[in-house]
């Protein structure tokens, strides 16, 4: 099953691929609640270096707010995660499609809630 949706950005270096990315989303009603930068933690915590990695962690409150009154436990697989990752020549963007990450929960409305979420990423991602 496919869980990501993915597009890369050819010529385009990580930190401007982020500001890209973040005001994209922003256009679509989320803002960025976490940011993780891969590259710095892996270097800390285990001293390895790797190409640039950073997970921001995206919430649509609306969406978010709908998502908790069907289904109080589900903040568990919130925010929804968008990765930043540097390739040659580039940035590829990989956002969560949430109606995969939502599968494993049985409750219809709660899917079509996520449908809505996984368009309003896409075209964040599309746009950035």
């Amino acid at each position: 099953m496919k869980y990501t949706y993915n597009r890369v950005l050819k010529g385009v270096q990580i930190n401007e691929a982020d500001t890209r990315v973040r005001e994209a989303l922003k256009a679509e009603g989320f803002g960025v609640l976490t940011e993780i930068d891969v590259k710095a933690t892996m270097k800390k915590k285990i001293d390895v270096e790797m190409d640039g990695y950073r997970i921001l962690g995206a919430c649509n409150p609306r969406m978010a707010h709908e998502a908790i009154g069907l289904e109080p436990r589900i903040g568990a697989m919130l925010p929804c995660n968008v990765i930043l990752r540097e390739i040659d020549n580039g940035t590829e963007i990989n956002a969560i499609d949430p109606v995969a990450s939502m599968a494993a929960v049985e409750n219809p409305e709660l899917i079509a809630v996520a449908g809505k979420v996984r368009d309003l990423l896409r075209k964040a991602v599309d746009a950035a």
